[in-house]
């Protein structure tokens, strides 16, 4: 399931950019400081969500947007609590859903295509694309 929603978003907003699809679907991006908490997603009276560390580096912010944005498609009722650096280790079926999600949004099947024919771990291929080598397992081909 979030291979599929990953796929069907990718092709309706043709990007997989989850700043972009995020403000496409209405979704209001705030970037806080929130200490040793990465991110969060929640929904108040049916206005969504999604809140981002403001100190954590571009590549960081787009896979914690990717991850909660997940929450947001998949889990959309549900706030879901804080995500943490060890999250990505997390067996939660909602957070291994977005992490999923997160996963398949950014590391296209098409990206790892493009290295078929090299030397490179999976692991080395999502870090090119932002993804953390904690969750590059969830990948599915």
């Amino acid at each position: 399931m979030p291979k599929n929603m990953a796929t069907k978003m990718i092709r309706r907003h043709k990007t997989n950019n989850p700043f972009e699809i995020a403000e496409e679907k209405g979704i209001t991006l705030l970037y806080e400081p929130l200490g040793k908490t990465l991110g969060y997603y929640s929904c108040y009276k049916r206005i969504q969500f999604i809140h981002i560390n403001n100190t954590l580096n571009e590549r960081t912010q787009k896979f914690v947007c990717a991850h909660e944005l997940g929450h947001a498609l998949l889990h959309r009722d549900s706030n879901t609590s804080f995500l943490k650096a060890n999250t990505f280790y997390s067996i939660d079926r909602i957070e291994v859903e977005a992490n999923t999600f997160a996963v398949e949004l950014l590391l296209t099947d098409e990206s790892v295509y493009k290295y078929k024919d090299s030397n490179l771990s999976i692991k080395e291929v999502a870090s090119i694309y932002g993804v953390p080598h904690e969750v590059a397992h969830l990948k599915k081909y």
